[in-house]
């Protein structure tokens, strides 16, 4: 028998199994370096323009350059290797985090509203995020780098889901 984390009455936190489209490590390598290529500009425009703090601005410059390139590099793969996701008739299942990791899960008569967005980087790598909203304190469970086809039908599908599920989303 296979073991898929579901007991006869509810779920349990469990790993998901199904990893982020491979563009993810893309797009979030992008945006990691959009955010380090706007810093090392300031700080390039401050080492000019303070001619008396130059020495110490050109440090910063390199110090901030060799470890933004480092962060831009590898925590989009971090983060791909991390990231998870799976739905069962039951539950949504995620995982996500690359310093601090978290799984969760939210079982289906919890779930109140599915949405997806795509974001300009996002419609150019072809790519959405799934976002599932329960009454939880914990927040919205997303699962950001999906390929747009997969997002749409797995929003449908949760939707149907849900309004087949009893429960009053509470």
């Amino acid at each position: 028998m296979i073991d898929t984390g579901e007991t006869p009455g509810g779920v349990r936190l469990r790993p998901p199994q199904h990893r982020v489209d491979r563009r993810a490590v893309l797009w979030w390598g992008c945006r990691a370096g959009a955010v380090v290529v706007v810093l090392l500009a300031a700080l390039t425009l401050a080492a000019w323009w303070f001619a008396s703090a130059r020495e110490f601005l050109l440090v910063g410059l390199l110090l901030f350059g060799a470890f933004g390139t480092g962060y831009a590099v590898v925590m989009p793969w971090w983060r791909y290797r991390v990231h998870r996701w799976e739905t069962t008739d039951s539950a949504v299942y995620t995982a996500s985090g690359w310093l601090s990791r978290e799984w969760r899960v939210a079982p289906m008569s919890r779930i109140q509203t599915v949405d997806t967005a795509r974001g300009p980087l996002q419609r150019m790598f072809g790519l959405s995020t799934v976002t599932v909203t329960t009454a939880s304190a914990a927040g919205p469970l997303s699962i950001a780098g999906l390929d747009h086809e997969v997002a749409s039908d797995l929003a449908e599908r949760l939707t149907m889901t849900t309004q087949a599920v009893p429960g009053d989303a509470t």
